[in-house]
């Protein structure tokens, strides 16, 4: 099969990430999609740099068991800590993070805000691609976790939402920078009480979105989109199908049955994960 022909490959740690595939459906249309949320062994945040970048491999192994075109990475805290590894264990497809896309757009102010969990905030990842662009940028970095809880209870507006905003912002409330980074892929859902928040004159830098251009201008440049085509998606977890498609309706903006959700384990002997070349 012609790899023009092959879907895109999508990865989290749990529902998150669907933020970015509802993005990439956006903006590619025509293109078969398969996610897949590890929501078994999730939150990555916690986790240590060495046991995320095992986990992020046998999510990468078991969806390139059928040939891909890309493997987007939807997860903050694992593309901090394995991007590296899975862009040279699979050098034949891109492999695209959603850390670097913000950050590119991030470095063209002197003074940033980066909101995200804790596991991402440690790694200090945007702080490092920011300040590769522009070492002269004053990146500020509030973790803020409780944000993740929102806009998986479908919280996003409201009281609830807006006290729980103002109160991370606050320590930077009297001076806001000019961009502020959603350093999680559950943000995006608070943009509306984040604006409220900030105000017209912050930028918001989604990474769900940046990501998004970021995968078609890759694909656009080596001749891979797909065109005259309907493109399909399909929903993979380790764990609660119930759970997954309740919050997958939330993120994706449509309802999610149940039984649209593959339940697959990762550890299985039979679904032993691709050797890194």
């Amino acid at each position: 099969m012609s790899q023009q022909l092959n879907p895109i490959g999508v990865f989290d740690s749990g529902v998150g990430g669907l933020t970015v595939l509802r993005a990439l459906r956006a903006a590619l249309p025509g293109e078969d999609l398969v996610y897949l949320g590890d929501t078994a062994r999730l939150p990555y945040g916690t986790k240590s740099a060495g046991t995320v970048a095992q986990y992020a491999q046998q999510a990468a192994g078991y969806l390139l068991r059928q040939p891909l075109k890309a493997l987007v990475i939807a997860c903050n805290t694992a593309t901090a800590h394995a991007l590296p590894v899975l862009q040279q264990s699979y050098p034949d497809i891109p492999v695209i993070g959603v850390i670097e896309p913000g950050a590119q757009l991030a470095a063209a102010h002197n003074r940033v805000l980066v909101l995200a969990t804790e596991g991402t905030i440690r790694s200090q990842a945007y702080s490092a691609a920011i300040k590769a662009r522009n070492p002269a940028c004053e990146v500020i970095s509030i973790p803020a976790t409780l944000l993740v809880a929102l806009a998986e209870e479908g919280w996003t507006d409201g009281v609830e939402a807006q006290s729980i905003i103002q109160r991370y912002l606050q320590p930077v409330a009297a001076d806001l920078p000019p961009a502020l980074v959603l350093g999680c892929t559950h943000f995006p859902l608070l943009i509306p009480a984040l604006r409220a928040a900030v105000g017209p004159h912050v930028q918001i830098i989604d990474s769900a979105h940046t990501t998004a251009q970021t995968v078609t201008a890759q694909l656009s440049a080596a001749g891979l989109l797909r065109a005259g085509h309907v493109g399909t998606t399909r929903l993979l977890a380790t764990d609660g199908a119930a759970r997954f498609a309740r919050v997958a309706s939330l993120f994706l903006g449509h309802p999610v049955e149940e039984q649209a959700v593959e339940i697959v384990d990762l550890l299985h002997p039979s679904y032993a994960a691709v050797e890194p070349v």
